[in-house]
């Protein structure tokens, strides 16, 4: 049975194709708090999530910790240094128990020397991957405080969220000041927002989680 066959990245690839990937792919477990790769160290290695949640993170000039993105289940972390022997530009720390997939850098190279039509579906992909992110940093620009904080618990309700009857469970532990990060904002306005979207009875918050009662209603403010 595959190892990658069912994961988005390699969607494109043929039957044989991915046989090859299978071949050179390792299998990693890491305990919750662990970290998978450092800012600044050898980019050598991607990593696609197979079980678990990962943040990438990166210090900033006052030594915060700033989130730049978090990943789950078929997610892949790094994949620039797929092709980029750079070192990696943030680190990446498991928020609890993980297993991942690893590809290291120099075993993918010598496959696609000699399966380079891989190599071309690959980038292919990784450009779709780029420019939604582009798409997404351009929006974030053009929209108020409320409508970020709108946004950003709305696509960590559609990644993350758990359904339960009336509501979706947002169990993540982070901090307004971890949220605010991820948004280019400041603790004491997504701490306003959400205080403003919890009295207009859209979510609930708590020590830990976050409760989303009005997904639609944040989609419009979004």
């Amino acid at each position: 049975m595959s190892i990658v066959k069912d994961i988005p990245f390699f969607s494109s690839l043929t039957n044989s194709e991915i046989e090859l990937i299978d071949q050179i792919v390792i299998k990693r477990t890491f305990k919750k708090g662990e970290y998978i790769f450092f800012e600044g160290e050898k980019g050598d290695k991607f990593y696609i999530i197979e079980e678990g949640q990962v943040k990438l993170i990166k210090m900033i000039a006052n030594g915060d910790e700033q989130i730049l993105n978090i990943f789950s289940k078929n997610d892949i972390i790094a994949e620039i240094v797929a092709f980029d022997k750079g070192n990696y530009p943030a680190s990446a720390v498991t928020m609890s128990k993980t297993r991942v997939l690893v590809f290291e850098q120099e075993r993918l190279e010598e496959l696609i020397l000699d399966h380079p039509q891989i190599a071309v579906k690959l980038l292919r992909e990784m450009s779709h991957r780029l420019r939604r992110a582009q798409e997404n940093v351009r929006d974030l620009a053009l929209k108020d405080s409320s409508a970020r904080v709108a946004g950003l618990l709305v696509f960590l309700a559609r990644r993350y969220g758990e359904k339960k009857k009336d509501k979706i469970v947002l169990d993540l532990s982070l901090t307004q000041k971890e949220l605010a990060n991820m948004i280019g904002s400041s603790r004491e306005t997504v701490s306003r927002v959400l205080a403003k979207f919890e009295n207009q009875k859209l979510i609930k918050t708590s020590r830990k989680k976050i409760y989303i009662f009005e997904l639609d209603k944040l989609k419009e403010v979004e």
